[in-house]
């Protein structure tokens, strides 16, 4: 899914294949060597041009049946270029995963801020997960190797869930919270945070089939736009109608 609570909603996983798990447990953080030197000229885009490969690759094979060999062509890049910027393949399949690509932001400061009204909290929010959309067909590239690596676990999607997802909805509950005056936290919190992360989650699992009944609405930046300030009015209407339901 890269930078990025698209995924709040989404089944744990099954167990990561032994094989591909020692692959990807060797993979060990580029050194700062590396770092600098490519950052030199050329070297981003070379970088870039990697990630933009891989992602299209992985999302269309999986990590298996995906060669470094097939990537380095597909990037037009030298093979070596591989290990130069990500250690191996698995530490390029990491990277689709943790760095901003075209998945929704998981920073909870975009929303989390204790100053912020229940709407701006919510813009915040919707808006993180529907920026990504205005970037066509890479977004769907994204989505389509997170749906991917749920099928063909490596155990990078269970890492994710742990390390930026649970984050993420743990402060939207605790956004919600303070906004209905709730100070133990119960399901029916945990409910209405997984529903309107699901508002917006709808754009990415659905995209095709909104485009195959009704296009115009995802068709340009002002359209998305258009429905992200519906899914906030939504959003907080579903918030007020809960603080209604615990007043009885």
């Amino acid at each position: 899914m890269s930078g990025k609570l698209q995924k709040l909603a989404v089944s744990k996983p099954a167990s990561t294949p032994a094989k591909t798990r020692q692959v990807l447990e060797r993979v060990a953080p580029v050194a700062p060597a590396f770092r600098q030197r490519g950052e030199r000229a050329g070297g981003i885009e070379a970088r870039q041009q990697l990630m933009t490969a891989a992602l299209r690759l992985f999302s269309e094979k999986g990590f298996a049946k995906t060669s470094t060999r097939a990537i380095a062509l597909a990037a037009d890049v030298n093979i070596a270029a591989i290990s130069y910027y990500f250690g191996d393949k698995a530490g390029l399949y990491r990277a689709m995963f943790k760095e901003p690509l075209g998945g929704p932001e998981q920073d909870p400061s975009v929303f989390s801020q204790p100053h912020f009204t229940l709407r701006q909290a919510l813009t915040g929010l919707i808006g993180s997960f529907v920026e990504p959309m205005k970037q066509g067909e890479l977004v769907q590239q994204c989505m389509r190797l997170h749906f991917r690596e749920m099928l063909e676990p490596t155990g990078v999607w269970a890492s994710e869930v742990d390390q930026t997802i649970k984050p993420a909805h743990t402060a939207l509950v605790g956004v919600l919270s303070r906004h209905l005056g709730v100070k133990t936290v119960d399901d029916d919190v945990h409910r209405l945070a997984f529903g309107i992360a699901g508002l917006a989650m709808h754009l990415y699992m659905a995209r095709d089939v909104i485009e195959a009944i009704r296009p115009r609405l995802l068709r340009g930046p002002k359209a998305i736009d258009v429905w992200a300030a519906q899914m906030v009015n939504q959003a907080e209407a579903m918030v007020h109608l809960e603080a209604a339901r615990r007043k009885g």
